[in-house]
């Protein structure tokens, strides 16, 4: 089973790129797995908030294959502990050929994103830049690979 991630637009401060890099190279150790930037559309900053979230859902539907589990991150989706995520992670695992999950722009996802999304998820109901969101999300795919493979990186 492959894992890929998917985040818009490119992570722009150095230090959130270093912490991306280092995850993603130890994610690499547990799974085939993947991080994508999605490329901004062109002229995005003289659209609308709405145009924007059509456009970047335009980009990120054409990367999703109809046999892909897609899971949203989303701050009105499920919340779950770290070890709730990673049977989550495990379950998934075990049913799906990829797994694809995609942290979008700062406004959210189009519709058509909603929709075909298999599961909306929730990395706090505290608000974090989109750019943040992408080194916290990808130590807790980490932290859930390790527990899975009962590592002692978290602690119970």
């Amino acid at each position: 089973m492959k894992i890929k991630v998917y985040a818009t637009a490119k992570t722009e401060e150095p230090y959130l790129r270093t912490g991306v890099d280092i995850y993603c190279n130890k994610l690499t150790h547990y799974f085939p797995f993947e991080y994508i930037e999605i490329p901004a559309p062109k002229q995005i900053k003289n659209l609308n908030i709405e145009q924007q979230k059509i456009k970047e859902g335009e980009i990120i539907l054409d990367k999703i294959l109809p046999a892909d589990t897609m899971v949203i991150l989303d701050e009105n989706g499920k919340n779950m502990s770290s070890v709730g995520f990673a049977d989550f992670l495990q379950k998934k695992m075990q049913i799906s050929k990829q797994l694809v999950f995609v942290i979008g722009g700062p406004y959210g996802f189009s519709p058509q994103v909603y929709e075909r999304s298999n599961f909306k998820l929730s990395l706090s109901m505290m608000t974090f830049s989109h750019q943040m969101v992408r080194l916290i999300f990808l130590e807790q795919l980490y932290r859930a690979a390790s527990i899975l493979k009962n590592e002692p990186y978290h602690h119970q």
